[in-house]
């Protein structure tokens, strides 16, 4: 395996950016490039879709399975993935960072350093990394945020004497943040003046990075990869969707398994009062952010009505996240209103106080579509539960160290529901 991770010392370096401007200025050589996003994020893969036109695949080296890794990274032209948090940093178990995906999959990396707070020690920053694993390759250095020709002089003498290259160098830059909400960053397509955006960070790159060296680091072997054996199973043979800015959170290789089990997709947008295909012998509510909406979602009456007529019949309707909340009875927003939602579960969630829940979990389904299965997932929200009612419990956890969450979710019936979001078949990698 061969191609490009974009990665970084810590956090909030940049990698968001540059990867953006990297992607959309290859795409306007006409280079047909792949994007690719590490951990388990919804946010980055739709910026880095916009800014190439190719979807974005997850490339979890925790919660995925080596053999899925390994199938999604083969291909022919060039893969750019972008890391998360820092280079070495992974799970509570100490294994899933970008270096071990860089590892897995043969990455050459591009470290890009945030250097707005840093002059010459940017030496033993990047000399640290360099050493720290050497069977992960950095093959360059991008300077980020650097604030004058003289912090730039300050930057390169601390990193003289460095036999890696220094392939890009860029000023600070008001134009490059990107605005933020409570759960990260904003969706990409809320975003006004997305493109300005886009091509504004793709100039900057072409300018100041060495993009033909980027595009050959992130060159594959080509051929296709081995498909693997085993899915996450479809939760029915037709599954509804629900898509549309509540229900914006799905992996696109959960949905390609399901697609390679035989199962096929119709979509519905809630906020638009749709109500699933009738045909459908399944309903999948994702995650997203249906408590910035949750008044339309509880005017949505043709929705309310269809979901309470497809539980009735017997058909199979799942949540997850956000999709759960809206399962529930009642949703509380963030000022304090009260809103009906479904009432398919017995289950009232507040934002009125937040307290974040952040994790990789390890679960055992214990109802519902996956009963009997054990999964990788990952948990992150803001809300809380108030109130939960007599149901059974969809899944018993375990956090990335294996220490016992407890049980999580409901069951009642055809229709279940929990804060984690599933990614793949309980097999961790490296």
């Amino acid at each position: 395996m061969s191609g490009l991770l974009i990665a970084a010392p810590s956090s909030g370096s940049g990698k968001t950016t540059v990867t953006l401007g990297l992607l959309r200025a290859l795409a306007r050589r006409g280079v047909d490039v792949t994007p690719g996003k590490a951990g388990p994020d919804y946010i980055d893969p739709a910026f880095h879709a916009i800014a190439c036109g190719r979807t974005c695949l997850n490339y979890d080296p925790w919660a995925m399975r080596p053999e899925l890794l390994a199938f999604q990274a083969a291909g022919d032209g060039p893969l750019v993935i972008e890391a998360m948090m820092g280079l070495f940093d992974g799970a509570a178990d100490h294994t899933g960072s970008p270096a071990s995906l860089a590892r897995l999959l043969g990455l050459s990396v591009v470290l890009v350093v945030d250097c707005a707070r840093l002059s010459h020690s940017v030496g033993a920053m990047v000399r640290g990394f360099l050493s720290h694993d050497p069977h992960v390759t950095i093959a360059g250095i991008i300077l980020n945020k650097v604030g004058s020709a003289r912090h730039e002089a300050m930057l390169l003498a601390g990193l003289s004497g460095l036999a890696t290259p220094i392939l890009g160098i860029i000023r600070q830059d008001r134009l490059l943040g990107l605005p933020e909400r409570h759960l990260g960053l904003v969706l990409a397509q809320e975003i006004e003046g997305i493109e300005a955006f886009m091509n504004h960070a793709a100039d900057v790159v072409a300018e100041t990075c060495d993009l033909e060296t980027l595009a050959r680091l992130a060159a594959r072997a080509g051929g296709a990869g081995r498909r693997p054996d085993r899915f996450v199973p479809p939760p029915g043979a037709h599954v509804a969707i629900a898509r549309d800015e509540a229900f914006a959170f799905t992996y696109p290789h959960l949905l390609d398994g399901w697609r390679a089990q035989g199962a096929r997709f119709s979509f519905f947008s809630p906020l638009a009062d749709e109500a699933p295909d009738g045909a459908a012998d399944a309903v999948f509510l994702p995650g997203g952010y249906p408590e910035l909406h949750a008044g339309r979602v509880a005017a949505a009456e043709i929705f309310r009505n269809a979901m309470t007529e497809a539980a009735a019949a017997g058909k199979v309707i799942y949540g997850e996240c956000g999709g759960y909340m809206t399962l529930g009875e009642t949703l509380v927003d963030a000022a304090g209103s009260e809103w009906p939602m479904l009432g398919l579960l017995p289950l009232t969630t507040s934002f009125a106080t937040r307290k974040r829940h952040l994790g990789y979990r390890r679960v055992t389904a214990l109802a519902g579509p996956f009963a009997g299965l054990r999964l990788n997932a990952h948990e992150f929200h803001y809300s809380t539960v108030v109130r939960e009612g007599q149901a059974e419990r969809l899944f018993e956890a375990e956090d990335a160290a294996g220490e016992v969450v407890g049980l999580a979710g409901l069951a009642r019936e055809n229709v279940s529901g929990s804060y984690m979001h599933l990614i793949d078949l309980a097999q961790a990698a490296a």
